[in-house]
């Protein structure tokens, strides 16, 4: 008897938070419309020994 090959795990290239993508300071940086959120998340990751994990992008946000 052959058994099914089951669920395949697909990594997210991205995460998500509340609909809203996780970007980077560099993504921050390098955006065209800058906000408030993302340049005092930029400006706290350019001190040294600074460790983040990223904020959600208020640009990405699900329009409903």
């Amino acid at each position: 008897m052959v058994k099914g090959k089951g669920k395949k795990t697909v990594a997210k290239k991205e995460k998500v938070r509340g609909g809203m993508r996780i970007v980077t300071s560099e993504v921050c940086e390098a955006c065209k419309t800058p906000c408030d959120i993302g340049m005092a998340y930029a400006a706290r990751m350019r001190e040294p020994g600074a460790v983040g994990k990223g904020v959600p992008c208020i640009l990405t946000k699900p329009k409903g």
